[in-house]
């Protein structure tokens, strides 16, 4: 058996999203912001998704009622 475990599906999936003015606003200061303390050119859709696993990693009380099964259909 390898080291390496198999890979998870990492299929892309769309997801069509609305936000506020505001968040749309804020949304683009990260970018900016982030783009120019990396130094990259990063677009705000490549950010989001990077932003929503981070806040869903950090989520305690989610990950607890996901491991206890609290989760999906």
């Amino acid at each position: 058996m390898l080291k390496l475990a198999k890979l998870p599906d990492r299929t892309p999936i769309k997801i069509g999203l609305t936000v506020t003015p505001d968040l749309a606003k804020a949304l683009g200061d990260y970018t900016a912001i982030y783009n120019r303390t990396y130094g990259d050119k990063a677009e705000m859709a490549d950010l989001i998704p990077a932003m929503l696993e981070a806040f869903l990693a950090s989520d305690r009380v989610f990950a607890r009622a996901r491991r206890d099964g609290e989760g999906g259909p």
